[in-house]
């Protein structure tokens, strides 16, 4: 869903009033301001005393567990859900722009039209300035004519920083930027699939070029090269005040220069980048643990000295003095912290050294029209035992076809995949996600792929996975995309395979399951191939890299940073 707003309403059409503000006066210290929030969610107690602030120009990291209200925090903002308790402020007139999983209904429009639309207030202020000139041409009192010249120059300032001049230029950019093609920017929205509405909705958001800008998972449904885009743009493009959340470790750590957690009802800011965050929490936590262990080592003192001369009256007033001193105290209190169980994946059977060949394999489509469409011709190699390979390549390359191929699960249209002696191969795709049934729980999900293990067994590996206590209850109808993910990985790991063909497996997942998928990974004794768009996931991962480019491999023989490496050194070549 997008939204432009303060507290849920739209205010593109009266921010001349912002700006002559802004013209004379100060830009306000403090833009939003959450103060003292207490929310409750039926039994839940999402927020209790929570407070933040955003910023002008900040870009800020919205972090913390699923579930802790970091989704709530951006409804709270733009009105579409009120706290229990608290105050809420909020500049006033500023332009709120918010982008959301929830893209809503989209029809009746071309794709630049679509993006345009959001923009509606911009483009009615332009056809006022217009209205405006017209109307300096006719004769009119001084007076008149001076109020006309003022109303004039505040719209036409407002208009430029609105970037109304460029507006349709900017647009068509940031779909460019987006991946979206030239070709495709007067193709009725109704065509694209739900991934491609989302990069259109996102569009829309930054076209308008809020003073606020929220961006919930802005990279989910992105390729790599899309997200490159995206980052550059936040980081030098956009001027305004940003919070979001992002799985994407790299980008975060490459545009954020703040992180407000929320964790246990409440929330806690950080000045830094998310790596930076993750050193100092960990530095907080040893200090609140030893001021913990101090309070509690000198209550027990205390507690002592008044059991032992509780019934002593030449101590009475001694007694009393403690027991009113300990009531006095504010109590330390640890947060509660997510355990990460640790499972020892079973090792796969030995596979041959080679796992499998490509002899140039090739693979074409049938258009609309019934004409053949190229993906890729001529795909020639070989993948070794241990090697981790990621499978690189701008959106529409072929990469999750490459991996259908290898897995059987499209044929080729010529040549032919080999696999080697002893390879047990395990396939995932969000299409498996499909393939679970509804009515299960996570346990039963488990325990049916892995039918001979114990319930201890399918219990720990269950909790590997983050389904922990009462989690593995959950029924799969009622799960999210990423714990349903967590699901598909979790029966892959678990079972005797050595050769795992992962498409796009950390799709929807967060930062920690991710962590937790990366971990498994790593210590996985078999064969892995995969297409992720996380820069963090491969760099820690790979060991070699397929490159897919018009129509053709080209492997290298290295990490990931090691193709980065090369492939800038080749651009630069090419343009020597």
């Amino acid at each position: 869903m997008w939204h432009t707003g303060t507290r849920g309403k739209n205010l593109l059409a009266p921010i001349a009033h912002l700006m002559v503000i802004s013209k004379f006066f100060s830009f306000p210290r403090i833009m939003i301001h959450l103060t003292n929030i207490y929310m409750q969610h039926g039994r839940q107690v999402l927020f209790q005393n929570a407070s933040l602030q955003i910023l002008p120009g900040t870009k800020t990291g919205l972090v913390g567990p699923n579930g802790t209200g970091k989704t709530t925090i951006f409804r709270l903002i733009t009105g579409e859900e009120e706290a229990d308790k608290g105050d809420i402020s909020c500049s006033k007139k500023t332009v709120i722009g918010y982008f959301s999983q929830d893209v809503g209904e989209m029809a009746g429009r071309s794709v630049i039209a679509e993006v345009m639309s959001a923009a509606g207030d911009i483009v009615r202020l332009g056809k006022e300035i217009s209205a405006m000139e017209a109307e300096m041409g006719e004769p009119m009192a001084d007076e008149a004519m001076a109020n006309l010249l003022e109303r004039y120059g505040e719209c036409v300032e407002i208009f430029e920083q609105r970037g109304g001049y460029d507006l349709e230029p900017r647009a068509q950019a940031i779909l460019t930027g987006l991946g979206i093609s030239p070709h495709d920017f007067n193709s009725p929205v109704e065509i694209f699939s739900g991934g491609w509405k989302m990069r259109i909705a996102l569009a829309k958001i930054l076209t308008i070029n809020p003073d606020v800008l929220l961006l919930d998972e802005p990279t989910n449904h992105l390729d790599i090269e899309s997200i490159l885009w995206l980052e550059e743009w936040l980081r030098n493009e956009f001027k305004g005040a940003l919070l979001m959340t992002c799985h994407d470790r790299e980008f975060m750590n490459k545009i954020v220069s703040r992180i407000i957690e929320v964790a246990n009802g409440c929330t806690t800011t950080y000045s830094g980048n998310f790596d930076f965050y993750l050193q100092e929490r960990e530095v907080r936590r040893q200090q609140l643990e030893a001021s913990y262990r101090r309070q509690q080592e000198m209550l027990a003192k205390e507690e002592e000295f008044i059991a032992r001369f509780a019934a002593r009256a030449s101590h009475a007033s001694q007694v009393q003095s403690r027991i009113k001193k300990i009531e006095k105290i504010e109590r330390i209190v640890l947060p509660a912290e997510q355990r990460t169980i640790k499972f020892d994946f079973p090792a796969p059977p030995r596979s041959g050294d080679d796992v499998l060949h490509l002899y140039n394999l090739g693979k074409t489509w049938a258009g609309h029209d019934g004409r053949a469409i190229p993906v890729f011709s001529g795909l020639t190699g070989t993948i070794r035992r241990l090697e981790k390979i990621a499978v690189v390549g701008v959106n529409g390359a072929g990469k999750s076809t490459l991996l259908k191929s290898i897995t059987g699960n499209t044929e080729p249209t010529e040549g032919e995949v080999l696999l080697g002696a002893g390879v047990s191969p395990g396939y995932f795709s969000q299409h498996a996600m499909d393939l679970l049934k509804p009515g299960q729980t996570v346990f039963e999900a488990v325990q049916e792929v892995l039918p001979l293990e114990n319930i201890g067994t399918i219990r720990n590996l269950c909790a590997a996975f983050l389904f922990q206590g009462d989690e593995v209850e959950k029924r799969i109808a009622n799960l999210s995309g990423g714990e349903k993910s967590r699901v598909i990985l979790a029966t892959l790991l678990g079972q005797p395979l050595n050769f795992l063909v992962l498409d796009e497996p950390t799709n929807h997942l967060d930062i920690q399951s991710r962590d937790v998928l990366l971990a498994a990974l790593q210590k996985f004794a078999g064969t892995v191939i995969l297409v992720s768009h996380d820069r963090h996931f491969l760099r820690s991962l790979v060991n070699r890299v397929f490159a897919i480019d018009h129509g053709a491999m080209h492997a290298y023989e290295g990490d990931y940073d090691y193709y980065l490496r090369e492939t800038a050194r080749r651009q630069t070549e090419a343009l020597s």
